[in-house]
């Protein structure tokens, strides 16, 4: 995810750390859905501008933007960030979800997903535009693998120490 929230205007183009990547349109979607593949096998999603969900290659959350938030895996639920900036410095503040929260995020996101891997499966999700350095991944079974992730969420990300 970029350091600034600003919406990104050619993700086909501009993520270039994600090898394969394709942008879709989506029925009923306002916006496009871009999905890209990392060298070592993992996931994004990006709903247009928000939400976006980024996953390890095992399947596991690890970060993800929704709702205005940023949100980081902390191994057994997700830290919600969120930035105030001001002309001398910015603060970030954290958020641990309680279990029904986690719950809710993580429900959004599989029905979210869900809907994407139909589409990609039947059919009516239609590429817009691809990249791929390689033989394009399977994008059907790279979501599935997010949806049936166990643990839902990756390894706590390490912390920027003081």
């Amino acid at each position: 995810m970029a350091r600034q929230e600003s919406d990104r205007e050619d993700m086909i183009r501009e993520a270039t750390a994600l090898r394969n990547r394709v942008e879709w349109q989506l029925p009923g979607e306002p916006e496009f859905v871009f999905t890209g593949v990392r060298s070592g096998g993992s996931l994004s999603v990006y709903f247009g501008a928000d939400p976006v969900y980024q996953f390890s290659a095992a399947g596991g959350l690890r970060r993800a933007y929704a709702d205005g938030f940023l949100y980081r895996t902390q191994g057994t639920s997700l830290a919600r960030l969120h930035r105030e900036r001001s002309t001398e410095q910015t603060v970030l503040f954290r958020t641990d979800l309680n279990e029904d929260e986690l719950s809710q995020f993580l429900s959004r996101m599989d029905e979210r997903l869900d809907q994407l891997r139909q589409c990609i499966a039947d059919g009516s999700a239609i590429q817009m535009r691809s990249v791929s350095d390689d033989e394009p991944p399977n994008y059907e079974l790279l979501i599935e693998l997010a949806i049936e992730a166990s643990p839902k969420l990756a390894p706590a990300m390490p912390t920027r120490r003081q």
